[in-house]
């Protein structure tokens, strides 16, 4: 007796279209068509994904030069500042700083301030 791919090749279409559930029209009912706009959504995600962690890091350095800009100098200054000072805080803890403690963020403004002037 032979053996045969049919329950195997249905479960490969159904998880195609399981992930195409919810998708406009054809694209979710097609194999066809749901395969390709799976593989296309899978693209997205990936770049979208990359895309996000510029978008954070843009996001960062606007909320940590809002707060220098209270302190009164510049986020270039003051990035200087923290490193000739060698304080070495990544721009994520920077912006929480500058957002939720800002005596804290304030002190760090005044030792790089401190530390360009010498």
């Amino acid at each position: 007796m032979r053996i045969k791919n049919g329950i195997h090749a249905i479960k490969k279409r159904n998880k195609i279209l399981k992930k195409a559930k919810g998708y406009y029209a054809g694209k979710s009912k097609l194999f066809k068509t749901a395969k390709e706009q799976v593989m296309k959504s899978g693209n997205y995600a990936y770049v979208g994904r990359r895309l996000k962690k510029r978008d954070m890091r843009t996001l960062w350095i606007a909320r940590i030069n809002a707060g220098c800009r209270q302190n009164g100098v510049s986020y270039s200054v003051f990035m200087h500042g923290l490193k000739t000072a060698n304080i070495d805080l990544n721009r994520k803890v920077l912006a929480d700083m500058a957002v939720n403690d800002s005596a804290a963020f304030a002190s760090l403004v005044a030792t790089a301030k401190a530390a360009v002037a010498k």
